[in-house]
């Protein structure tokens, strides 16, 4: 009898801890496509156009296939738990640029190595992740903008819902919107809707569809923040050129949380604790600090 109740009271405990227990995320990556898998992203997962594309500054007035510069990436390695991807971009200018990919319960964590090791300097001057949020935010038309209400970027220290205020709507090509950091160039961003408005930090993000998580990205160093047209939602990384034989280490995060703001400024702040306006931010949202 006590045996029994032994072995009860462990399997109750056990069901309690499976029950309670954060839910891991899964990664896989084909063909220029990341897939993030897991309860919290909903049976569609997430996709990543990992990478869509390196590009050259100059980019803001010019065709596109001016900008970008041709890569091939290859998979180097995979573990079995589906926790662990190794890429390697070779970009046609020589760039060499090795991805460590790491899931975790609520994040994916990137580490990039750039390295440049021909006797030419590199043009290679930013790059795009281009994450497809339309089945998560419950977007139905792939071209559709009816999930712009779900999605966010921070102005002034606060939270701010898309379409932000200052839309802009005239470009070399339309529509999608593009928030440029106040160290970066504004001829250097991508050929869309450029808004006046300056982003307080590097996170973009958007609600579920049925509003209980939320996904969110941002990359150190970044060089814009962008809605594009497919239901993506992208935080480009800079790399602002490599000389001959140098190297860079650039790395991200994409976080799938539980709808709290709060919390999710918390983790960025402790993740990327250099970028401008974080401190500002974490305190106008619990009424603290003033300007």
């Amino acid at each position: 009898m006590r045996s029994a109740i032994v072995v009860s009271a462990v399997l109750v405990c056990t069901s309690f801890v499976s029950a309670e227990a954060p839910l891991a995320l899964l990664i896989s990556w084909k063909d220029d496509w990341l897939t993030i898998e897991g309860k919290a992203v909903g049976p569609a997962g997430i996709r990543v156009h990992y990478l869509e594309a390196y590009c050259r500054a100059g980019s803001t007035n010019r065709k596109w296939d001016q900008t970008v510069i041709k890569h091939k990436a290859r998979l180097l390695k995979a573990s079995e738990d589906r926790r662990h991807i190794t890429i390697e971009d070779t970009l046609a200018d020589g760039v060499v640029v090795r991805h460590q990919i790491d899931a975790g319960d609520d994040a994916i964590t990137f580490e990039l190595v750039a390295k440049n090791p021909t006797t030419k300097d590199s043009e290679a001057a930013w790059a795009q992740p281009c994450v497809r949020v339309g089945p998560f935010t419950g977007n139905k038309d792939r071209a559709g903008e009816e999930y712009l209400p779900k999605c966010f970027i921070f102005l002034d220290g606060k939270l701010a819902t898309m379409p932000t205020p200052h839309w802009a709507t005239e470009a070399l090509y339309t529509p999608g919107q593009v928030w440029c950091p106040k160290d970066v160039s504004r001829e250097d961003v991508n050929p869309r809707p450029l808004s006046t408005d300056v982003p307080s930090n590097g996170l973009i993000g958007c609600y579920s569809a049925d509003g209980k998580t939320i996904f969110a990205t941002a990359w150190e160093p970044y060089q814009e923040l962008f809605q594009g047209v497919a239901s993506c939602l992208h935080s480009d990384f800079r790399i602002a050129g490599l000389k001959a034989g140098e190297e860079k280490h650039i790395r991200g995060k994409i976080y799938i949380l539980p709808a709290d703001i709060d919390v999710l400024l918390a983790r960025y702040r402790a993740d990327f604790p250099g970028q401008d306006g974080m401190k500002r931010s974490i305190d106008r949202l619990k009424g603290g600090a003033k300007e």
